[in-house]
């Protein structure tokens, strides 16, 4: 059954962090499908609507899904470490493009699986935890494009 939630990102230096890692966090632990977004000038934050689908319930019959590859705490290489920047600084302009915050192209962890698992082509990310078919379609190329140049 599909569900909503809203989240309040205040811009404020206080709350930022705590807003974005919330936001993180349930992203994280929710099949997310659709998101919606309006900054309210007014009041000076972003106000995130989240589409997600509620889990079913422990009895209920389901197939086993696929465990999906995420970077938790690991150690980065040299290498990665580049492509993790570089990575960081193409959600920055995406994000500055679409005049979205940068979380909404790709939180910090899900880069950070990028640059570990190295996909060489878009069906790869879907083994990534947080790339689903419309991030996918979205970024998937120029992501790919990255791996490939750094």
């Amino acid at each position: 059954m599909m569900k909503t939630k809203v989240f309040t990102i205040r811009l404020s230096g206080d709350f930022l962090h705590k807003d974005q890692k919330s936001l993180d966090d349930f992203l994280g632990t929710h099949e997310i499908i659709k998101v919606e977004t309006a900054f309210v000038n007014s009041e000076n934050y972003w106000s995130v609507l989240l589409y997600f689908e509620e889990q079913r319930s422990v009895n209920s019959v389901k197939e086993p899904k696929s465990v999906k590859y995420s970077a938790e705490n690991d150690i980065l290489t040299v290498d990665e470490e580049k492509i993790l920047n570089a990575l960081k600084l193409w959600r920055a302009e995406k994000a500055k493009e679409q005049n979205l915050p940068t979380y909404f192209i790709a939180s910090n962890k899900e880069l950070m699986s990028v640059a570990k698992y190295k996909p060489a082509r878009k069906e790869e990310l879907l083994d990534i935890k947080g790339f689903g078919k419309h991030k996918i379609e979205n970024y998937g190329e120029e992501i790919l494009e990255i791996l490939e140049n750094v």
